[in-house]
């Protein structure tokens, strides 16, 4: 906060100097945590490593990341705090940017665009000015604040007009990892960042809508509001493969956020070593939601009906339950619904119980103790075992797979006898080690851990690129966050599984969220419009419910579709290319990888992998088609795009993920091709 009086000779050299004074402030908070001493302040060695641990992540939050703005904004408010407006005030402005920061009296310098006072930089408008008189944006050159825009919303006199310092950081050339969006978030994306922590908020964005970068700044901003809650019960954000999570990891970090962690599903599911791999037809199977009905009845299976009594000898004294009453007490046990693990564990407290009623009958006075006892007595263990046995869930899984029999008992009238037939295993396996699990048993196997035991429940999931998951996918990640919320992010047109989701209403139910609020974004950011026009011409064809995305980028972007006669013009092509500024992604078909790579090596160009991060040195990235989801380059070469289409199952999934690949680039776009482009580009 500051008063609102400009030196009208040099405004620059005047924000120049508070981002100066900023920085000073922003090394005296980092260095004031440096100089704590704790040796004096802990009781044990315990509570000792803990509190180290807590000022060495609140050191690394404090710290000044050189080439990031360190605030991107400023507001002046127009009037004092009155009754129903308790932010801002006459003379006061206050500085934007990713996180607070305060001088040596606590005052601040830099507001964190999370808290209420700094909403309007993002929502106000000439229409609802929000209290606003100016609104400033910043430019960079690095680090180094080198320009200013000043809107005055106030003034009727200031026709509106598009920000072309937001332009410029929409459209800067980006090398590195994924940056944050934090000062160009726009008044449809601030409201699901925004929205509250007790609902689930999904989102269908197309391409450069700029979902991924919502969902995790929701992930901060809820970080902030509700901080002590979710410190407890945690958070999570879940991506499609590690390349993508290598790709978001800095985001939250340079938002000062560093206690979320990421997954993929597969990671949260991984009870089993996963060495094979399903057809698609299999799969589709496997991950149908029908299979979790399949799975409950066969750990209830277990359960036996009691015939016989339990009798129970205590010293001189014989205690005898009957099969009626057990059997009575097995029925409630199912008829309540509990996991399969607590009502096991519930059963022979249940049986001491009956057991005391009598002693109590009998005048005795047992206690507590007594009943803890007779529960272990070995005659009650006994009859659990017989009544209740233990599961193992990746043994039951195994048989299910490898039992035609026990599989028949327990999909009868649930799948068809081919679907049985195709989920089955050809040879019978050993042992639940030497199986070669796919990552759709390794799910299953998840289903029935949840069946035996509660899985813990989170505070908050994010879950990105949503909508390749399987119905028992969502299955997995909705256990996650059944007492919680969640962010689903996906866009249905770029759904490249044979199980692609249908509908979000269909995912949130599978999820266990249906209550949830299904928001679309359909304002591109990223993706050029010459680039998202020619890749909109797929979606009559994948999505055609869908509303193509309408960029609002001034800079129509680089286009070209070119013919070529061989790699040695594809890698001349990507020569080209690296004039440019910015990251370079070849994309291609997964199969034609390893010639492209020969051919990048052979020519002296060195490349990354996915999800590496660039370098000012190493510019280029060579991407397998099929991981090219959720990443981004500024400029992007697609290798023959029929081979995308032809390297997946179906046509209508290949042409997805050839949208998927089209839809890469941030400044321009080359097609290249040696056979026919697919018709459906017209």
């Amino acid at each position: 906060m500051s008063t609102p009086v400009d030196d009208p000779l040099d405004p620059l050299s005047r924000e120049r100097s508070h981002l100066a004074g900023s920085r000073a402030a922003l090394r005296a908070m980092r260095e004031d945590v440096e100089s704590l001493d704790i040796s004096d302040v802990t009781a044990n060695w315990v509570n000792a490593e803990v509190l180290a641990r807590q000022i060495d992540d609140r050191i690394k939050a404090l710290a000044d990341l050189s080439d990031t703005p360190l605030f991107f904004g400023r507001l002046d408010y127009l009037h004092a705090p009155g009754a129903e407006q308790a932010e801002g005030a006459e003379g006061e402005r206050f500085y934007i940017g990713r996180r607070h920061v305060h001088d040596a009296e606590g005052d601040p310098m830099v507001i964190d665009w999370r808290a209420p006072v700094s909403q309007p930089f993002y929502r106000a408008s000439k229409k609802d000015p929000l209290d606003i008189g100016l609104r400033r944006r910043f430019g960079y050159t690095g680090g180094d604040l080198t320009a200013y825009e000043d809107e005055h919303l106030s003034d009727p006199a200031e026709a509106a007009r598009t920000s072309k310092l937001l332009q410029r950081e929409i459209e800067r050339p980006r090398v590195g990892p994924m940056r944050d969006i934090v000062a160009t978030i726009q008044p449809e994306q601030d409201e699901i960042v925004r929205s509250g922590l007790g609902g689930t908020v999904c989102v269908q964005g197309g391409p450069g809508t700029g979902k991924t970068a919502v969902g995790l700044h929701r992930v901060a901003y809820l970080l902030y509001a509700h901080r002590e809650r979710l410190a407890r019960t945690g958070t999570l954000v879940i991506g499609p493969n590690k390349s993508f999570l290598h790709y978001i990891e800095q985001v939250l970090p340079a938002l000062g956020e560093l206690s979320v962690r990421q997954a993929t599903v597969d990671d949260l599911v991984a009870h089993v070593e996963v060495r094979g791999a399903d057809d698609a037809t299999a799969a589709v199977v496997k991950g149908d939601a029908r299979m979790a009905e399949v799975l409950r009845r066969a750990v209830y299976s277990h359960v036996t009906v009691p015939t016989e009594p339990v009798v129970v000898v205590r010293g001189s004294r014989r205690w005898r339950v009957p099969a009626y009453e057990l059997e009575e007490t097995v029925r409630e046990l199912l008829d309540r619904g509990i996991r399969y693990g607590a009502a096991r564990e519930a059963l022979p407290q249940r049986i001491a119980h009956a057991v005391l009623v009598q002693m109590e009958r009998s005048g005795e006075a047992p206690d507590d103790r007594v009943q803890d006892a007779v529960a272990r007595n070995s005659a009650v263990k006994a009859a659990v075992k017989a009544i209740w046995p233990p599961v193992d869930p990746a043994k039951l899984v195994l048989r299910l797979l490898t039992d035609a029999d026990f599989l028949a008992g327990h999909a009868a009238e649930i799948l068809s006898a081919d679907e049985q037939k195709t989920i089955l295993w050809a040879k019978p396996v050993r042992s639940v080690k030497s199986a070669k699990w796919s990552a759709a048993d390794a799910v299953l196997i998840d289903e029935v851990n949840d069946l035996v035991s509660r899985t813990a429940s989170l505070g908050h999931v994010v879950l990105d690129e949503a909508q390749d998951l399987s119905p028992m996918q969502y299955r997995a990640v909705g256990r996650r966050c059944t007492t919680g919320s969640a962010t689903i992010l996906g866009d249905l047109a770029q759904g490249t599984t044979p199980w692609a989701t249908r509908s979000w209403d269909e995912a949130l139910a599978h999820l266990g969220k249906s209550e949830g609020v299904i928001e679309e974004l359909t304002a591109g950011f990223r993706v050029p419009t010459d680039v998202i026009a020619y890749a909109s011409r797929l979606l009559p064809h994948i999505a055609p419910g869908l509303a193509p995305v309408a960029s609002i980028r001034e800079n129509p972007g680089f286009f070209e579709v070119r013919e070529v006669s061989g790699t040695a013009e594809v890698v001349s092509a990507c020569g080209e290319l690296l004039g440019q500024e910015g990251s370079i992604g070849l994309i291609a078909a997964d199969a034609r990888i390893p010639a492209l790579s020969e051919a990048l090596t052979e020519a002296g160009l060195t490349y990354l992998a996915p999800g590496e991060e660039t370098t000012r040195q190493t510019r280029l990235t060579l991407v397998p088609a099929s991981l090219a989801k959720g990443l981004e380059y500024d400029y992007v070469l697609l290798d023959e795009p029929q081979a995308v289409v032809d390297g997946e199952p179906d046509e209508r999934t290949g042409l997805r993920r050839l949208y998927v690949a089209l839809t890469r680039a941030v400044s321009g776009l080359v097609v290249v091709h040696g056979a026919g482009l697919p018709v459906q580009l017209g």
